[in-house]
């Protein structure tokens, strides 16, 4: 890789929020009660249209962080923004936000359609309302003939299907994702990788997503956002250069190999850094 695409890699970010600024982290800090330093002095802006992966080793705060942007944490020190402002402007028209957990997490005695209705029937939209977007969101991850099945006649990758339609049945305009396809085979993950990342493109969503793993990280990403541990903090911010619709041609690119090698010195770094 040349010189001045090193220096691209890593030129510091401007953290400073603008009107497309979904999600703004400064200098966030989380010190649990018995001691725990999970995230130190996070500063992290996410805008508008991105596709942003947390990538770092076990303990490195990424799903900490997520937390925090989901609303299901709260920062000891520091403050989030979502959209210029706090958390009860969420899920406001234009400011709606879904999450898909580390495990997909179905109702094992109901169907499909009825578990990814389940957010919309929590805030009392009718079923005539709400079955067509349920419909919509199972056509959009290939379940469309999948609605009267049961989680228990699912593969593990169908089931992951099933709980990225129940978010965005709600239609989010950003939807966070916890190492979803961690558990899944590497056939299945790359496909669902593949389709994720049309997904994105197809919506217009935002999207931040936690892996461990860097060749998922640069497939998918518009830029990547390095973590490293004892405690939690950024370290790099990588932005990923490459053809919108990605495909294996990408995955085996010299653009592809390099990035992955860049960011895995990175992590080398990180966790010399973490041993001292």
């Amino acid at each position: 890789m040349k010189r001045e695409d090193l220096s691209i890699m890593n030129a510091a970010p401007d953290h400073t929020p603008t009107e497309d600024t979904v999600l703004h982290a400064n200098q966030v800090e989380k010190i649990y009660p018995n001691g725990t330093h999970a995230l130190d002095r996070v500063r992290l802006k996410i805008q508008r249209g991105e596709f942003v992966s947390l990538l770092g080793p076990s303990g490195c705060g990424k799903s900490t962080l997520l937390k925090m942007f989901a609303g299901l944490e709260t920062p000891s020190l520091g403050q989030i923004r979502w959209w210029g402002s706090n958390v009860a402007t969420v899920n406001t028209p234009g400011r709606k936000l879904a999450m898909v957990f580390q495990e997909a997490t179905l109702m094992p005695w109901a169907c499909v359609a009825d578990n990814a209705r389940l957010p919309l029937d929590l805030i009392g939209i009718p079923r005539a309302e709400s079955m067509p977007r349920v419909q919509a969101a199972l056509d959009l991850v290939g379940l469309s003939t999948f609605g009267g099945a049961y989680p228990r006649e699912l593969s593990g990758g169908m089931q992951m299907r099933a709980s990225i339609a129940r978010a965005l049945a709600t239609e989010p305009d950003l939807l966070l994702m916890d190492e979803p396809f961690g558990a899944l085979d590497e056939f299945t993950r790359n496909k669902l990788d593949a389709d994720l990342r049309s997904l994105w493109a197809q919506r217009d969503l935002t999207v931040v997503f936690v892996t461990h793993s860097i060749y998922e990280a640069v497939y998918l990403s518009t830029r990547v956002v390095v973590m490293a541990a004892r405690p939690g903090r950024v370290i790099a911010e990588v932005p990923i250069e490459g053809p919108t619709e990605r495909d294996e041609t990408f995955r085996v690119s010299q653009q592809f190999l390099e990035y992955c090698k860049h960011l895995s010195d990175l992590l080398v770094e990180a966790n010399r850094d973490a041993s001292h």
